[in-house]
C-alpha cells in the first residue's frame, strides 16, 4: 500500500530545465514514485529514473497532470502543440514566471484545473520554498498538490497572484541573491589575506550555520545580531556600514525582479 504523496498518472513535464529537474530530484529523494512521469523534451534530455521522449505523440495517453517547465518566452510556440493533449481531466501546473492564470486559461481552455507554482532551486534537496495559486482546484486536488510540494520543503497556497508573485520575486530569486552575498563575503576574506578556498568555505559555512541555527532555535535575525554584536565591538562597526544601504539595496533588487515578472506577464497575454 502506497503511503505519502502520490503523483497523478500519467504526469508530463513539458520541458525540464533546472527547476523541473530540481523538482523531480526532490520527489525522487522523498521516495515518491516517478514511474508514471514522462518528460517531453526535443533535446533528448536524460533524467535518472524518468522516461524522456522528444514529442507529444511519443508520450502516450493524455496526462492527468502537466507541469509546464519551459521558458515563459516559449509559451506561444509550445501551447498550440500541447493544447490537443489537454482534457477536462488534466490539471495544468505552470512554473512559468510571470505567466498568469488568465493567460493559461486562454491558451488551454479545455484544462480541468490550472495551478501556478513558484518553487525555488533548493526543492532539489527538499529545503525549498514553493508558493501555489489556483482559482479552480477542488479540496482534494489542493491537498494532493500541497502534499507533493510540502515533500520538497515549505509550501503554501496564496490567496491571489500578487502574493504568488511576491513569493516568487523573494524566494524564487532568493538563492541567487544569497549566493551573491556568500561570494561577496568570501571575496572580502580573500582581501584580508585568506586563500580563495578557505574564504569560500568560511563564508558558506557561516551563512549556512546562521540560517540553520535560526531555523532550529526559532531565533529572529535581530536576536542573532544582538548575540553577536557587542556594544562598541568589531561586529557593530561592520554593521554600521552594512545597515546604511542593505535594506534599500535588497528592496530595490526584489522590486526589479517583480517588475520583470510583470513584463513577462504582459508579453504572454493574448492580444
Amino acid at each position: 500500500m502506497t503511503s505519502g504523496p502520490v503523483l497523478p498518472a500519467p504526469t508530463w513535464f513539458v520541458g525540464c530545465g533546472n527547476m523541473g529537474q530540481s523538482i523531480i530530484g526532490g520527489w525522487r529523494s522523498a521516495g515518491i514514485d516517478l514511474s508514471q512521469v514522462v518528460v517531453i523534451d526535443p533535446s533528448g534530455l536524460s533524467i535518472e529514473g524518468v522516461r524522456t521522449v522528444g514529442s507529444f505523440p511519443d508520450a502516450g495517453i493524455p496526462p492527468k497532470l502537466v507541469v509546464l517547465g519551459f521558458k515563459p518566452q516559449s509559451l506561444e510556440e509550445v501551447a498550440p502543440q500541447l493544447k490537443p493533449w489537454i482534457t477536462s481531466r488534466t490539471t495544468l501546473l505552470s512554473i512559468l514566471a510571470g505567466v498568469e492564470v488568465g493567460t493559461l486559461k486562454q491558451r488551454f481552455p479545455g484544462a480541468g484545473a490550472i495551478v501556478r507554482a513558484m518553487p525555488n532551486l533548493p526543492v532539489a534537496i527538499r529545503r525549498g520554498v514553493t508558493a501555489l495559486y489556483s482559482d479552480d482546484v477542488d479540496d482534494a486536488l489542493r491537498q494532493q498538490l500541497g502534499d507533493l510540494f510540502a515533500a520538497l520543503g515549505w509550501a503554501m497556497w496564496t490567496v491571489d497572484e500578487a502574493r504568488l508573485a511576491a513569493v516568487g520575486s523573494m524566494a524564487g530569486a532568493g538563492p541567487a541573491y544569497a549566493a551573491r552575498f556568500v561570494r561577496a563575503l568570501a571575496k572580502a576574506g580573500e582581501a584580508r589575506g585568506l586563500s580563495a578556498e578557505i574564504a569560500s568555505t568560511i563564508a558558506l559555512e557561516t551563512v549556512l550555520g546562521t540560517a540553520w541555527m535560526a531555523a532550529t532555535n526559532g531565533e529572529t535575525m535581530d536576536d542573532i545580531v544582538k548575540r553577536v554584536a557587542s556594544p562598541g565591538g568589531t561586529t557593530e562597526a561592520g554593521l554600521a556600514v552594512l545597515d546604511k544601504a542593505l535594506d534599500d539595496l535588497v528592496g530595490e533588487t526584489i522590486e526589479a525582479a517583480a517588475r520583470r515578472g510583470s513584463e513577462l506577464a504582459d508579453s504572454a497575454r493574448l492580444s
